[in-house]
């Protein structure tokens, strides 16, 4: 059975007091708060209000009984401009606030250093296609471990880079909302894995000895399932596709230090089809694939869906990340919709996805950071649908546990209550807890899967009873 159970949030999505006692703007600031960018113009401002009611927050995780929490750090709130000249002691003592109320109820830390929420000064020099960030952020991590370490033992540097560098830097959809799809997502993920590495060694180096503590990656992944099992192109494909949205990251960190072979030859053999002189894949020294090799304790994944992926040959031009991968997706038709585009409930995904990660990187432990489903934010309490989301998604983790034996050591529900849903807004919500946006104060309020995770949690079991059995109200106003 899982060692951890516990809840996620992320700081952008439910602290609000976004220029509070010296907070300096981060990119999703500056993106959420143009007119035309988020439905509804809605944005992170107030958000769930958690900097100013984290006593809320820690109400419902104790009624929960949750043995961990896991939550972000704004970068931008403890050094305001990025850098550690600009160190802001309010923000600092907010999230020592927090970690000695989860200790004193104890409560797990499992602390994300980068939610995607960069400060705008460092967006401003170039952001993560800058390589001068891999020591900037390095800075910002060693602060962290030495300030914060002594408490929290479980630590993750970049939550979901995949997002990060073809959401981010290729599709241009979220902040810094950059469209060059054909070179900037490697260049970004060629950075962001090179200062994954150098904040793990960091901690080796200077922390390790004395706190003690876990340093890992949160990587994203939905299982790809063959259109045709029967047909090898179609295995292949499918292959291809986890090697260039999991493997992207995980290889080089969990296997050799290098990018999948997958990956190589296919961004090879385009660029050299594209006349140009070199592959747009950025190559690693041998130096650097050694200090790369290595750089995580556990396997941390968020997933949250399953697709269909057959083999197609795309086109050349524009050259694209996307062209480069030679499949197509496709929804898994037979699955329950959410609130959500393309992001059915697939349950039986998961055990498949756990599976394969045990076999490709060689039974790592692992920790399943998020876990989840949207609902429209008209559905408050009566959630049946996230019920029985979790029912079957949580049965598949403790088949790949009990009967596969994968080393699943975690398992965190997305999420803790309603918030800012990125560039939904408040449309929809993934939240245990109901927020009521409407009201200053913020309301929150426990919806049926609350109470039908709490005993989950507290039995380390699938309830299928359809009695519902009787949460500690929490309703904070």
């Amino acid at each position: 059975m899982p060692e951890i159970w516990g809840v996620s949030s992320s700081a952008y999505q439910i602290e609000g007091g976004w220029n509070a006692d010296g907070k300096g703007p981060s990119v999703w600031d500056t993106f959420a708060q143009k007119p035309g960018s988020i439905p509804g113009n809605a944005n992170g401002d107030v958000a769930c209000d958690s900097y100013h009611r984290f006593e809320e927050d820690l109400y419902m995780l104790r009624a929960l009984r949750v043995k961990s929490y896991r939550f972000s750090l704004s970068w931008s709130r403890i050094f305001p401009d990025g850098l550690r000249t600009s160190l802001n002691y309010k923000g600092v003592e907010y999230y020592n606030r927090v970690i000695d109320g989860l200790a004193a109820n104890n409560i797990t830390p499992m602390v994300t250093l980068y939610h995607w929420d960069l400060p705008q000064a460092l967006q401003n020099l170039g952001g993560w296609e800058n390589t001068d960030m891999i020591d900037i952020f390095n800075d910002f991590c060693d602060f962290c471990f030495a300030t914060f370490g002594d408490r929290v033992k479980f630590w993750m540097t970049f939550n979901q880079p995949y997002t990060i560098a073809w959401s981010g830097y290729g599709l241009g959809q979220v902040p810094p909302n950059i469209k060059n799809p054909g070179i900037a997502p490697y260049r970004v993920a060629h950075n962001l894995i090179k200062a994954h590495a150098k904040v793990y060694h960091t901690y080796d180096d200077k922390y390790r000895k004395s706190q003690g503590g876990l340093v890992s990656i949160t990587l994203s992944a939905d299982w790809v399932e063959p259109k045709d099992v029967n047909v090898l192109r179609e295995v292949v494909a499918a292959d291809r596709a986890l090697q260039f949205k999991l493997g992207w990251f995980a290889h080089p960190i969990f296997k050799n230090g290098d990018y999948p072979d997958a990956m190589k030859w296919q961004v090879g053999n385009k660029s050299e089809l594209q006349d140009l002189r070199e592959t747009r894949l950025p190559l690693f020294t041998e130096e650097e694939k050694s200090f790369i090799k290595g750089t995580a304790d556990v396997f941390c994944v968020n997933h949250y869906t399953t697709k269909i992926v057959s083999h197609v040959t795309a086109r050349l031009s524009p050259p694209s990340y996307e062209h480069d991968w030679d499949f197509s997706e496709s929804e898994e038709g037979d699955s329950p919709t959410t609130a959500i585009s393309n992001q059915r409930a697939v349950a039986w995904g998961l055990r498949r996805l756990l599976n394969w990660i045990k076999e490709e990187y060689g039974n790592p432990d692992i920790y399943i950071t998020e876990n989840g489903v949207a609902t429209d934010m008209k559905t408050t309490f009566d959630d049946i649908n996230r019920v029985f989301y979790y029912k079957t998604y949580v049965n598949e983790a403790l088949k790949a546990h009990n009967l596969d034996g994968v080393n699943v050591k975690g398992y965190i529900a997305a999420s803790l209550m309603d918030s800012f849903e990125w560039v939904s807004g408040y449309t929809v919500g993934f939240g245990l807890h109901h927020v009521d946006f409407t009201y200053p104060n913020r309301p929150r309020t426990p919806k049926r899967s609350a109470h039908y995770y709490y005993h989950v949690m507290k039995d380390n079991e699938i309830h299928i009873s359809r009695r519902m059995w009787k949460l500690p109200s929490v309703i904070c106003r």
